[in-house]
């Protein structure tokens, strides 16, 4: 019988089983795994019974200072409520995107002090004459680069012109790392707002009129050819269109190292929850028709789409109801690292409609090998101890007002799931119990992106 720091036992998700077993675990670390019980001993042993072992969730679109009264100590408890044990977080921060070495620095500084969750950092690059940051900050170890074919703030979140995509794309090829993209039409949007205003259309479906299917397509169509040219590893957040899988697999078969993720708010909800709900369910690119919805579903069940995220964009009460009376005068976004696990759980694996391994596969193991996070996203010794434990015969009634963040407002206010995130194990400790956070700000830790050590050895 070994001798352990601790002892995980359940229902164990591995990455092609479920066993029911247990995991050793020795300095944050998995050290063994079992079927069965009574070969591991140790002082410390949680039981979890008939609940599933997940390895711990990771969420790769995070937005922890889009709206700076949110920051690195609500995003991370949330985040530890919501069962996600590691999340990377977007750079388009207020006042100013990470865009350079000393602003990443900075960043990282921060987030050792006040994580709770262990955080990767993305970086991104200004709207011109910024590709010189971009192996700096692949040394400094940002984990990807996310950029933007449509312009929100032209400082903050800039619209990148084609050339510099271009020399940006070349540029991140040579250090192993993602070319991301948010990826709307900018001309055909901001001319269509522009119409609709003028026409004082601004009820919140237009919203969706506005983003019609193919100002995602089309951004999306351009990246694709210049990932073919660049030979850059692509990757395609937040699709929100069936055909955008479509056009991503046709490139995929030319060669082009292209992934894509969806966001939770796609699969659980469509344009009638614009209607219904107005700016609370206003996020970009906006929901789609039922029928497209399903073919993002189709999608899912094919294997097509790599990874699921939340896009948390934690606004106040405020920057929503000032779209009350003009869908485009509210910011875009939905809170969601609280509440996308056990929803995704409650839309998947509680229906037949996934199998766990399924589910890890989506929610853990696909964002740690696309993102080449090291020692995270599987349950395999040698790797981080990380777990996220649910509970199929529980309940969860989702509760805006007790959520962690500092946004407070979800469309799925009061709606009942049926799971629980019992449990969030964050290299062998536990930082949720099921009810409350049980770690303070700074047990968490900044986890670089695996270009830092190639590129500094060469």
């Amino acid at each position: 019988m070994s001798q352990v720091d601790s002892i995980i036992k359940g229902k164990i998700v591995l990455k092609d089983r479920v066993i029911k077993g247990e995991v050793g675990i020795q300095e944050g670390k998995i050290v063994s795994i079992f079927e069965g019980t009574g070969n591991l001993e140790s002082e410390d042993c949680k039981d979890y019974g008939d609940s599933f072992v997940f390895p711990g969730v990771i969420d790769v679109h995070v937005h922890c200072f889009s709206n700076p009264d949110e920051g690195f100590v609500t995003t991370s408890s949330s985040a530890a409520a919501g069962g996600i044990t590691t999340f990377l977080d977007m750079p388009y921060d207020l006042p100013n995107p990470v865009n350079n070495v000393d602003q990443f620095n900075k960043k990282v500084k921060k987030l050792e002090e006040e994580a709770i969750v262990d955080i990767c950092l993305w970086g991104t690059i200004s709207k011109t004459d910024g590709t010189d940051q971009i192996k700096p900050l692949a040394e400094a170890g940002a984990i990807a680069f996310k950029m933007s074919t449509f312009e929100t703030d032209a400082y903050r979140f800039p619209r990148i012109p084609d050339p510099e995509i271009l020399k940006a794309m070349k540029l991140i090829e040579e250090t192993g790392l993602r070319a991301a993209f948010h990826s709307e039409n900018d001309e055909i949007i901001v001319d269509m707002i522009d119409q609709y205003q003028k026409e004082g259309k601004v009820y919140p479906r237009a919203h969706n009129e506005t983003r019609p299917p193919v100002t995602e397509t089309s951004a999306v169509l351009k990246l694709l050819e210049f990932a073919y040219w660049t030979n850059v590893k692509l990757h395609i957040v937040h699709v929100s269109h069936p055909r955008t899988i479509d056009m991503i697999k046709l490139f995929q078969d030319q060669g082009v190292k292209v992934t894509c993720e969806t966001c939770y708010p796609y699969l659980l909800m469509d344009v009638d929850d614009l209607e219904k709900y107005g700016p609370i369910a206003k996020n970009n690119p906006p929901l789609r028709e039922k029928a497209e919805v399903q073919g993002l579903w189709k999608h899912i069940d094919e294997g097509n789409i790599d990874l699921i995220s939340s896009d948390h964009a934690p606004w106040s009460a405020e920057q929503k109801e000032r779209g009350n009376e003009n869908i485009f005068l509210a910011s875009s976004g939905l809170p969601g690292v609280e509440i996308m696990t056990p929803l995704m759980f409650n839309s998947t694996v509680a229906n037949g409609r996934l199998s766990p391994n399924d589910f890890a596969n989506l929610m853990s193991t696909h964002p740690a090998e696309v993102f080449s996070i090291p020692g995270k996203g599987q349950i395999s010794v040698g790797y981080d101890a990380d777990f996220t434990v649910i509970d199929p015969t529980q309940k969860t009634v989702i509760d805006q007002n007790s959520f962690k963040s500092y946004s407070k407002l979800t469309p799925y206010n009061g709606q009942e799931l049926n799971c629980k995130v019992i449990s969030t194990i964050l290299r062998g400790e536990e930082v949720f119990d099921g009810e409350k956070v049980t770690k303070n700000p700074g047990y968490g830790k900044f986890v670089p992106g695996s270009a830092a050590k190639s590129l500094l050895e060469k």
